[in-house]
């Protein structure tokens, strides 16, 4: 079955990382149903059924994002509020919906990894930042898998690395 992926990104024209990861993504769409949130609902009205069965219909489920302002961006979190609705992905009589499938992060950050930790710039690592993402897919019963990360992106990462990153990202994907 394909894997999903979900792309957040409210200005992907102007994202090298997210871009070059989504150029890798649809290389293989035997492997990949691409969905850009943006791109489908420009005016962000979401179609809470059609979001459903698409979730309903991949094992796997990628979330991929920038990560500003130490979250995601705020239409990631209006889709989650919509979509996870009770009733349908958790809640009595639920069925929870989305339980045991894979969800991961793919997440770019500007920041340098180094500057994610107890003693670097911002005291705290991504994985503890995105503690409320394994929190709420634990919540609704899905196999929470992390995040893939690329770290850097506002430093002008050169290309080489980019593109080994972007080959990571679907080797990360593959092995959920």
């Amino acid at each position: 079955m394909k894997t999903l992926v979900i792309i957040i990104h409210p200005n992907l024209e102007s994202s090298l990382i997210n871009r070059l990861w989504l150029d890798a993504l649809k290389k293989h769409p035997d492997k990949y149903t691409l969905h850009d949130l943006h791109h489908q609902y420009p005016d962000e009205k979401i179609d809470i059924e059609r979001e459903q069965q698409l979730l309903e219909a991949h094992d796997k489920i990628i979330f991929q994002f920038p990560f500003y302002w130490f979250n995601c961006p705020p239409f990631f979190k209006k889709w989650l509020d919509e979509v996870l609705t009770h009733g349908w992905a958790y809640g009595k009589d639920s069925g929870y919906r989305l339980a045991g499938k894979k969800i991961a992060l793919g997440i770019t950050a500007g920041i340098r990894e180094n500057d994610y930790n107890a003693n670097g710039r911002y005291q705290y690592t991504l994985r503890e930042l995105t503690a409320p993402f394994e929190v709420t897919f634990n919540y609704i019963r899905a196999d929470y898998q992390f995040f893939f990360a690329f770290y850097g992106a506002e430093h002008n990462p050169e290309t080489a690395i980019v593109e080994e990153n972007a080959r990571e990202y679907l080797t990360f994907i593959d092995h959920l």
